[in-house]
């Protein structure tokens, strides 16, 4: 029987970045079975006491740890290594490596990524875009899109506008509708903004739509999940893709995450000529 670790992420902020980075670690390992608790915005002694405590009761500890306060990060390495407890500090060195580079002092201050900046209202501006525009409900102002998805229903388009959104891209996403032509704006908006297809294997797609459909007790019509129908729109789907030059991206075994990487690097690789 597999050991189950408990993993212990310790942050200075809202953890989201640490979180992150235990999954990328995490997912370089098979069976490897662990509870996470996490604990957020420590930035005080007592609570790394409370934290050591905490630990000294548990069996299998590891302590994963963002804490960008020297003292305060020192003060819990201390402690882990004298209760003999496994931990890693995950930006510490990076921060260090980077101020010597660029001869600066790191300003060492507690989720300084979450500033409520220029950067940080440009996202929730595309956040508030993408969502309007959504499936094609608006498309009168698609000009003021960074990028326009299109494809045929359940190939992940809105999951995938939302993630760029997050990234701080506009996203407009259009569904091609079976026996409809694709809006005249949509078509001649792509001549001056990034228009990316996307596809899916047939099969893989019919479960998905047979999935929702159950799920969410759609009335849809037969067609909607019949493989060879499905096909049809497919391939109808790719010769629009290859008459306008879209770039095409197939959705299958990719996660959203994957598909969004994809979508960025042809928007800045369009963006560059």
């Amino acid at each position: 029987m597999n050991k189950i670790y408990q993993v212990y992420q310790v942050s200075d902020s809202t953890g989201e970045a640490l979180d992150r980075i235990f999954l990328a670690i995490k997912a370089q390992f098979l069976d490897f079975e662990c509870k996470t608790i996490h604990y957020s915005f420590t930035r005080t002694t007592n609570q790394i006491d409370k934290i050591i405590t905490k630990c000294k009761e548990e069996k299998n500890v590891i302590i994963l740890y963002t804490i960008v306060d020297k003292d305060l990060s020192k003060s819990l390495a201390v402690k882990c290594k004298e209760n003999n407890i496994p931990c890693f500090e995950i930006l510490g060195n990076i921060i260090s490596d980077f101020s010597k580079l660029l001869k600066k002092e790191a300003i060492r201050k507690p989720g300084g990524q979450h500033v409520l900046d220029e950067e940080y209202y440009k996202r929730i501006e595309a956040v508030q875009f993408t969502m309007s525009h959504d499936d094609g409900k608006i498309i009168s102002d698609i000009g003021k899109s960074d990028i326009v998805l299109v494809g045929i229903s359940r190939t992940s388009k809105t999951p995938t506008s939302i993630y760029l959104a997050n990234r701080g891209y506009k996203t407009c996403n259009i569904p091609i509708i079976p026996n409809k032509e694709l809006s005249e704006q949509v078509i001649k908006n792509s001549e001056k903004v990034c228009t990316i297809g996307l596809i899916c294997d047939p099969i893989r797609l019919a479960d998905v739509r047979k999935n929702r459909v159950q799920f969410l007790h759609e009335d849809r019509p037969k067609d909607y999940v019949d493989e060879k129908q499905i096909s049809n729109e497919l391939d109808n789907s790719k010769k629009l893709f290859k008459k306008y030059n879209w770039p095409t991206i197939d959705v299958t075994r990719k996660s959203v995450e994957e598909t969004a990487a994809s979508i960025i690097k042809i928007f800045d690789i369009l963006n560059t000529k």
